[in-house]
């Protein structure tokens, strides 16, 4: 496994510095063409929506901002620092970002209150990998 350090808000990662990261935080998403990515599956057009408007708002909050490849049944989020020409650290933030809001499921918080999406077809909107 390659070694990485932290580096400046703006300073771009070599590649096998963010495969290396990507491995220890982000299992989910990979390094391809220059880019980090992650596709979420969903169970549906209404789905997809809830997932984009998500990211849309997490991505508006954060003013750094994805390439998104919509479908019916997923969404696709790239991210990449324009400005820097590569990935830095506002993209592996981003992406956290997204993937705790996005996987968030109540029901597997030691003491929640909120139950969660009912274990049940007609109620899932998202395939949970």
């Amino acid at each position: 496994m390659a070694q990485w350090r932290k580096k400046t808000a703006d300073e771009v990662y070599a590649a096998d510095e963010v495969d290396a990261r990507l491995q220890d935080e982000l299992p989910q998403w990979r390094l391809e063409d220059g880019w980090i990515r992650r596709k979420y599956k969903t169970s549906g057009w209404k789905s997809t929506l809830m997932v984009v408007n998500t990211v849309g708002h997490l991505a508006e909050a954060a003013w750094h901002h994805p390439d998104l490849t919509v479908s019916y049944a997923f969404v696709t989020v790239k991210l990449m620092n324009h400005a820097a020409k590569g990935i830095t650290d506002k993209d592996f933030e981003l992406a956290k970002k997204i993937e705790e809001v996005v996987g968030w499921r109540p029901q597997l918080v030691e003491g929640s209150a909120l139950e969660g999406t009912p274990d049940d077809p007609r109620f899932k909107y998202l395939k949970y990998d």
